[in-house]
């Protein structure tokens, strides 16, 4: 598995810059822009779909019983809701092309 970088705000901002001409605070606005409202999504416990990316997706976890793997003690694992991201097809084959 190769790892090149992390894309960050910033990069986005830059893009955002470049493509659309806006200046780099209003283009990094637009990125924070966007994040706030995915967040404020899943914060009401809305899934997030972007066409052609993925969708990211809460699922709540009830109680279960776990194992502290080291002692073998059985813990309880309090109810949870988790995030998960699921990739498009769209993006699967071009991460697959490389």
């Amino acid at each position: 598995m190769r790892s090149v970088g992390t894309l960050t705000r910033a990069d986005l901002a830059e893009t955002i810059n470049r493509k659309l001409g806006l200046s780099r605070a209003e283009s990094l606005d637009m990125v924070e822009a966007i994040l706030e409202k995915m967040c404020g999504a899943l914060a009401k416990g809305e899934n997030v779909k972007i066409s052609g990316f993925g969708s990211f997706v809460l699922r709540d976890k009830n109680e279960r019983i776990g194992r502290n793997p080291k002692t073998g003690v059985e813990v309880p694992i309090t109810p949870r809701r988790v995030l998960t991201f699921r990739a498009s097809q769209l993006l699967k084959d071009r991460i697959a092309k490389g």
